[in-house]
């Protein structure tokens, strides 16, 4: 099992990160939580790895925290919750903000992340609500992180759609997400993705 990466980052393109360790470049999935944390292109980063082996593919998964790592690990075990998922639900909240939602039994603010249904939702409210502590009470240090590099500004629009359709929104919601927030100020793809997202759970 690949347990942790530590090498210079090579490509970053939602929601994948292409990483050099030692000449070897390993393509991983990281959820948009873990992108914003991320140093940009050209940088050393160390990313926490969950492997998942399958008969007709092996990924790897990325966090820069323990935490999130832990509930992307927890998030896959519930039944109807795949790795594709688990990302898409890490995109939409970190750690701290889907154990709030676990605690309100915030069941409508699961349901408005992409792939999430009512009973999905309610799933996870019933499944996972006496993990929420196990996940808060042991948070490790985050690591040291830069502010991601900058795009050019014909490639934002692009790359936030892309990386949105990826997380598991439809072409034209993502489109009218990204459309919504365009007008804000943001300078980086990650930007308008973050943006997109918080407005997405209004």
């Amino acid at each position: 099992m690949i347990e942790r990466l530590r090498g210079i980052i090579i490509a970053k393109q939602a929601p994948e990160v292409i990483i050099d360790v030692g000449g070897v470049g390993y393509e991983v999935r990281v959820p948009m939580t873990t992108i914003y944390q991320l140093p940009g292109v050209g940088e050393e980063c160390i990313l926490l790895t969950h492997f998942v082996v399958r008969e007709d593919a092996q990924q790897l998964f990325g966090f820069v925290r323990e935490i999130d790592r832990r509930l992307f690990r927890d998030l896959i075990k519930v039944n109807g919750v795949g790795p594709k998922l688990a990302l898409a639900i890490l995109s939409g909240m970190d750690t701290e903000q889907f154990a709030a939602c676990l605690n309100r039994n915030d069941v409508d603010a699961l349901v408005a992340l992409p792939g999430v249904g009512k009973k999905t939702g309610e799933r996870l409210l019933v499944e996972m609500r006496d993990k929420a502590g196990q996940w808060l009470s042991d948070v490790l240090p985050t690591q040291g992180v830069a502010s991601p590099a900058s795009d050019t500004k014909l490639d934002i629009r692009g790359e936030a759609e892309q990386a949105l359709v990826a997380l598991g929104y439809k072409p034209t919601e993502a489109s009218r997400l990204i459309s919504a927030v365009e007008s804000e100020d943001v300078e980086t793809s990650e930007g308008l993705i973050r943006a997109a997202l918080q407005s997405a759970m209004r």
